[in-house]
């Protein structure tokens, strides 16, 4: 259940093992208004730890629903300037980011999908540099999930709002390891394990990966000093944080021009207000050459062209074995920051520039000639499953088992 002692726990594992929160640190929070309460509770744990400033930006669903049915397409293709200059600056000064998740799946359906690319692409373009400070670790930053009603609904459809809420707090603590007795303690196990298979793979530097299952038999490149994070990991100023809250996976970037054959979705999409399920891609030298979805085929076509060639290629391939803990929960949470760490998953869009050699320091054209994807999105969609088989080719040609049935064919608790 929801009590104050795990409420009080799952505050300090965000600020502590989450952004990491310094003292003397502002920190940036994005959340859910219906999220208030905890919102203050993770503000009084801040300021407890030294925070200097918390700025919060709250979203509502209604009111967002209510701008995307009637406001002018002229502002919804307009972000404004003042915010987007706000938020860079605050990052340029040191500011942690918090994103306090919790979105309704359903929430824009049936508005015109043109009005919510358009909110997209403006809210991206507006944001560039901002997301840089972020997509480069120049900055501690962190996505953790709130059950709100309408998500809690989406996940139990057979329970009442209030229990169904209760419901999924139950699984996020269970799944965040609140509900140990020392959650801080339990992550740093859970990090070294992630830490034990990405130094494995940095090792290796497997010139491809081959995916085969279902539906999927799908070949990617991956370039030459590419780099396995996952887990904990520095910030430019070597300050460790965990990204996400829940977090199974290890990434690397693929070659945007390296990708090739089909690959099928094997959980649904939440994108834009909007699910995207049962959908598979084709790739040639690395872009989507064909599409098919059961449900929401027009939201992914407008997806896949939200730039000029970047959103059609891949900027992430994940490995995220079957049996983790939110796969095992067998249940479909039509959230990405959940449903991303039960399944192996790639991400569509723009590529994280330290997931290769002096990837941070690299001009847009230095990027490019080493295969490193932009865009204006990164999304990410799951591929996993319990047939899934993954084999690493390397440099000289040989071919190894990474993944058998949807899991690690190493023990990376176990390794020394």
């Amino acid at each position: 259940m929801a009590t104050q002692l795990n409420m009080e726990k799952y505050a300090s594992l965000i600020l502590k093992t989450g952004v990491n929160l310094q003292s003397g640190q502002g920190l940036i929070i994005n959340a859910p208004i219906e999220a208030v309460s905890f919102v203050r509770l993770v503000v009084e744990k801040a300021y407890d730890l030294g925070a200097k400033n918390v700025h919060i930006e709250w979203n509502d669903g209604e009111l967002t629903y209510l701008k995307m049915q009637h406001a002018p397409m002229r502002v919804l293709e307009t972000f404004p300037q003042w915010k987007a200059d706000g938020l860079l600056d605050m990052v340029k000064d040191g500011y942690s980011l918090l994103t306090i998740y919790g979105p309704d799946p359903d929430l824009l359906q049936g508005i015109d999908t043109d009005r919510i690319t358009a909110v997209n692409k403006a809210s991206a373009q507006a944001l560039t540099t901002y997301r840089e400070y972020v997509m480069n670790d120049r900055v501690t930053w962190s996505v953790v999930g709130y059950p709100t009603k309408d998500w809690a609904q989406k996940v139990f459809p057979d329970l009442p709002a209030e229990q169904a809420q209760e419901a999924l707090w139950d699984q996020i603590f269970k799944i965040v390891r609140v509900d140990q007795d020392d959650p801080e303690q339990a992550w740093q196990r859970h990090n070294k394990q992630l830490e034990n298979a990405r130094e494995y793979l940095n090792k290796k530097q497997y010139r491809q990966l081959i995916y085969k299952a279902e539906g999927t038999e799908l070949v990617i490149d991956l370039p030459k000093g590419h780099i396995w994070h996952g887990g904990s990991g520095p910030s430019e100023k070597g300050v460790a944080f965990n990204a996400n809250i829940p977090t199974e996976e290890v990434f690397t970037m693929p070659h945007k021009y390296g990708v090739n054959g089909t690959v099928t979705s094997t959980k649904p999409l939440s994108y834009g207000g909007n699910i995207i399920d049962k959908f598979k891609l084709t790739f040639k030298d690395g872009a989507v050459v064909d599409f098919t979805a059961e449900q929401g085929e027009e939201s992914l076509k407008h997806l896949l062209e939200t730039d000029q060639g970047g959103a059609k290629r891949l900027g992430e391939v994940a490995l995220v074995p079957h049996q983790s803990s939110i796969s095992q929960s067998g249940l479909i949470f039509y959230n990405t920051l959940f449903d991303e760490n039960a399944s192996c998953h790639l991400a569509l869009g723009k590529a994280y520039p330290n997931t290769i050699e002096n990837g941070s320091s690299m001009s847009e054209e230095e990027l490019d000639q080493h295969g490193v994807n932009n865009s204006l999105i990164h999304e990410d969609f799951m591929i996993g499953s319990s047939t899934m088989d993954i084999d690493g080719v390397t440099a000289d040609g040989k071919k190894e088992a990474i993944f058998r049935n949807g899991n690690w064919t190493m023990d990376f608790e176990n390794l020394n």
